[in-house]
């Protein structure tokens, strides 16, 4: 019965692999609900910001923010690439991945060089391999978006476009569709356009007042308008951060039910394997007491 012992071993050990499986699916589950607040509490700020600004812009058209200037001759772009920290959930990295390799190499084929900056460490691993010009990073989040952790990396980006180092900046991350669907996406972040900073009739109502400017308009502009542009990064890994504990879940949830289905199968196999051998045995019996 030594094929017998190795079954129930390996049985044995897909029970442990599927206790551990099922246990990660409920802590999934649980931080996916505290990761879709966190999401939503930050929309209302950003729009918030983005009202404001595009109030302010408005009421003074003769400044232009150097967020929004177009036409540069730079022939650089850069990437701000929001992935996880840890793995064990599907193809979220995967597929953020394979978006950013073409467009990176789209970018590349129209000569222009290209920096990025890794948010999560799947990125900044990936990024490494294909050796990428990486200026800045930011890994180890947690399970909750510090904004003091994603300033510093994202003022790089911001910095090089408002001296004129790079043409365009997007931002790459998942977005949270629902718990089955996650999508990725490459969103143009610099320069902000005018349907970005749009309003509707009644955000225009709403934000329609006068200002004072202190110390002028030009500094507050420019200052609320990297707020927004902060508040969209962390937009985009809150976003992130609720798609891969969504992603997790439902890689666990089918990781647990394929190991139920193995279990099935190496116990049918085993009792087969064992009935086999009373056969044998019951057999022999029978042939050696026909022989007496």
């Amino acid at each position: 019965m030594a094929v017998g012992k190795e079954i129930r071993a390996k049985i044995k050990s897909v029970e442990n692999t599927k206790k551990i499986t099922k246990a990660m699916e409920m802590v999934a589950a649980s931080k996916m609900r505290k990761a879709q607040e966190r999401m939503k509490q930050a929309r209302p700020y950003s729009d918030k910001v983005r009202n404001i600004a595009a109030n302010l812009a408005q009421a003074n058209p003769e400044y232009q923010s150097p967020y929004m200037r177009t036409g540069g001759s730079a022939k650089a772009v850069g990437f701000i690439v929001v992935t996880t920290d840890k793995g064990l959930c599907g193809g979220l990295n995967t597929n953020m991945l394979r978006a950013l390799t073409t467009k990176m190499r789209e970018a590349q084929d129209a000569g222009q060089s290209v920096q990025t900056v890794a948010i999560g460490n799947k990125g900044f691993g990936f990024l490494n391999r294909i050796g990428a010009n990486v200026v800045s990073h930011a890994i180890q989040l947690g399970d909750a978006p510090q904004l003091d952790k994603l300033i510093g990396p994202v003022k790089v980006m911001l910095d090089a476009f408002v001296e004129g180092k790079l043409d365009a900046v997007y931002l790459c991350y998942t977005k949270f569709i629902n718990t089955m669907k996650q999508e990725p996406l490459i969103e143009p972040l610099l320069p902000l356009g005018a349907d970005r900073l749009s309003q509707s009739a009644e955000e225009k109502k709403a934000y329609g007042w006068d200002y004072l400017y202190e110390p002028d308009a030009a500094s507050v502009i420019d200052e609320l308008l990297k707020r927004y542009l902060e508040a969209l990064v962390y937009q985009g890994v809150a976003e992130n951060m609720a798609s891969e504990q969504s992603a997790r879940m439902v890689a666990m949830k089918a990781a647990t039910d394929n190991a139920g289905n193995l279990i099935g199968e190496l116990k049918l196999i085993y009792n087969k394997t064992r009935q086999a051998a009373i056969t044998k045995e019951l057999s022999e019996i029978v042939s050696g007491a026909a022989a007496v």
